[in-house]
């Protein structure tokens, strides 16, 4: 593949290699770009690999994976019906794209809509420690009819609470205990992590997210000041340590 600006990307597997090895991945990245209306017009992979890799969580919950769709990727998600009963997020010229994807799908499965929520990136099934005050906690969303009325014409959409920082997480080396497996089993997609990002900056925004969860905080405090770059913070859905 061959970037507008010239610089060639070689892939290291093709998609058969990677569905024979896909159970062995702890994450898949999902980028957008115009390649994502072909696949989606033909219906072809990687629609097939992210609909085995839930199929996966699903059967082993015991296992913690995680998919980050950056971009429009989204929208291959929307369509195999991954985003059923979750929130998400793309692009902000593809937000009504999106929100008719997630309503097609959930016609099709006869299963429940999509939360589409214009933030710079949304997490689904989180799994970090929500603290000693979970209402300081800036990355429990808070529903918007738990807001109390606003005034005409303000804005009543989703709100996250005053932000503070994120404290370290244990989820990643307890997530193979014996409750954790048992809760991840009840929830959508295995307890699949599902991330779905804003445009490309989002997308290192999430990056960092990421970083945070599989590492620690401090990890992805580095990788930022390293990059010199301004981490924006996103929002979580229902955010437990599980």
């Amino acid at each position: 593949m061959t970037s507008v600006q010239g610089l060639t990307i070689k892939a290291d597997m093709d998609y058969d290699d990677a569905n024979d090895e896909l159970e062995d991945f702890d994450v898949i990245i999902v980028p957008g770009g115009e390649g994502v209306f072909e696949v989606l017009k033909n219906k072809s992979e990687p629609l097939g690999l992210l609909t085995k890799y839930v199929e996966l969580q699903e059967k082993n919950p015991a296992k913690e994976r995680t998919i980050l769709a950056i971009d429009i990727g989204a929208l291959l998600l929307a369509q195999q019906g991954m985003l059923e009963g979750l929130a998400a997020t793309t692009h902000p010229d593809y937000y009504v794209r999106l929100e008719t994807i997630c309503q097609d799908a959930a016609r099709r499965d006869m299963s429940m809509r999509t939360d589409v929520m214009e933030e710079r990136y949304v997490v689904n099934n989180a799994r970090f420690d929500l603290g000693e005050n979970p209402d300081d906690n800036p990355y429990i969303i808070k529903k918007a009819r738990d807001i109390p009325s606003a005034p005409e014409g303000a804005n009543t959409g989703h709100a996250r609470r005053k932000s503070i920082a994120r404290k370290g997480s244990n989820a990643w080396r307890d997530s193979r205990r014996r409750e954790s497996i048992a809760r991840r089993a009840s929830m959508p997609l295995g307890g699949m992590r599902v991330i779905t990002t804003g445009g490309v900056t989002a997308g290192l925004d999430a990056s960092l997210y990421l970083v945070g969860s599989l590492a620690s905080h401090d990890s992805a405090l580095e990788v930022s000041r390293v990059m010199q770059y301004s981490w924006v913070k996103g929002v979580t859905v229902d955010a437990i340590d599980v």
